[in-house]
Formats: C-alpha cells, sequence, structure tokens
C-alpha cells in the first residue's frame, strides 16, 4: 500500500503557529494602529471605492498603499522562491519567515499615532508573503491570515459528511476548523497582550516565526514509500 510523507511546511503544527500569528496581527493592528484589519485587502478595496465615488481622490490613495503593499509581498515570495528554492541547506519558505521577523521588529519600534500608516503597509506585506508561502496544509488549500475561505471550504466538507457520508470530509472539516479555533486564540491573545504591552506586543509573534523557521529545518520532502500492509 502506498502511503505520502506530507512535508513539515504542510503540517498541522506549523499552520497552527502561522494561523495564532494572524489571529495576533488583527487583534494587533485593530487595537493599536488605528482600528484597521491589515490581513485582508478587501476593505480596503471598498474603502478605496467609496473614497473615490466621494471625490475623495488623495484620500483613496490612502487605501492602495496597503493594497500595493500586498501586491508586493506576492511578488517578493515568488521571486525568493524561483531565485533561492533550496540553497546552503535553507528552505526558501525560511527565508519568507526570517524576512517577517525583522520587519515585525521594525513595526515593534514605530510611534503608536505618527507610525501607525507605515505599520499598517508592513503587517499587509508580511501577511501577503505568509499567505502566499504557506498555502496547503495536509494537501488542502488553507490561509493562515484570513478565516473566510478556511470557513468555507470547512463547511463544504461538512456538508461532503453530512449528505455523502464521506468519513474523509469529516477529518479535513475537522482540520479546518481547528486552524480557524487556533486563529481566533491568536486574535484573543493579540486581544489581550497589546493594551499592555503597546507597539511592542507585536515581537510576540516574532517569537513564533523563529519557532515555525527552526521547524523546517526537519523539512521532509514529500515523497512516495512502500510498505505492507
Amino acid at each position: 500500500m502506498k502511503q505520502w510523507n506530507s512535508p513539515i511546511s504542510e503540517s498541522f503544527r506549523i499552520g497552527a503557529i502561522l494561523a495564532f500569528a494572524g489571529g495576533f496581527f488583527d487583534a494587533y493592528t485593530f487595537i493599536a494602529r488605528g482600528g484597521v484589519f491589515a490581513n485582508a485587502q478587501t476593505g480596503n478595496m471598498i474603502l478605496l471605492a467609496i473614497q473615490l465615488v466621494q471625490g475623495n481622490f488623495l484620500h483613496a490613495l490612502y487605501y492602495l498603499i496597503p493594497i500595493f503593499a500586498f501586491v508586493c509581498g506576492i511578488f517578493l515570495v515568488e521571486f525568493i522562491k524561483r531565485k533561492f528554492g533550496l540553497k546552503n541547506g535553507v528552505h526558501w519558505r525560511q527565508r519568507i519567515l526570517v524576512i517577517e521577523i525583522l520587519v515585525l521588529i521594525f513595526v515593534a519600534f514605530l510611534p503608536i499615532g505618527k507610525g501607525d500608516i507605515f505599520a499598517n503597509v508592513l503587517i499587509s506585506f508580511i501577511c501577503a508573503m505568509q499567505v502566499q508561502s504557506f498555502r496547503t496544509i495536509h494537501g488542502l488549500p488553507y490561509a493562515t491570515t484570513m478565516c473566510t475561505g478556511n470557513l468555507r471550504s470547512g463547511t463544504e466538507q461538512l456538508v461532503h459528511l453530512t449528505f455523502e457520508k464521506d468519513g474523509t470530509a469529516g477529518k479535513k472539516a475537522l482540520l479546518y476548523f481547528s486552524i480557524i479555533f487556533v486563529f481566533i486564540c491568536g486574535a484573543a491573545v493579540g486581544a489581550m497582550v497589546t493594551p499592555l504591552v503597546g507597539a511592542k506586543s507585536v515581537l510576540f509573534c516574532c517569537v513564533l516565526l523563529a519557532i515555525a523557521f527552526f521547524m523546517l529545518f526537519f523539512q521532509q520532502k514529500g515523497k512516495e514509500i512502500s510498505k505492507e500492509c
């Protein structure tokens, strides 16, 4: 019987760490950085459209900046992926995590108020990098910085379980809803820590990303193995 080993980058452990950080990012930017969510860009696109309709063209640029930062994050990931791959024993995903950590350290020392716009743009940038770099968990598409897609996918698996009695769908649904739960836990911790620590509370996420970085040294390539049943 054939079995496939998933690489650790697709493991629940890595997904949970990154989803926790993703939830923390949202709570951090909402509480400490002007009441915005920097992880997803749908809201910024809506606000951009509203400003354009109202004729506030200059103010509309304010919402274009994080959208542009998100796009730049995707481009940078794809460049690093193609340029480096696995080089000198370091996987390209590890390079992404290092960039995230360095950016977050910089964000932590931006002053609250005057530095909010820069902080939100930079967090949008690293969220784009993270969501582009870690896209599958046990072979299933998912996101670590937003929950809408995970909620849809998890509910779809529940439908398969309910109407088609597909046992594997139940496991997949549990995986999706577990990631959502961890994301919520990250947001809850962020909501508790940020008012106490302030701008530097985001350094907590640096610890999480560093853990993920070192875990990736144990990356196992997904390869086929055979064993007798």
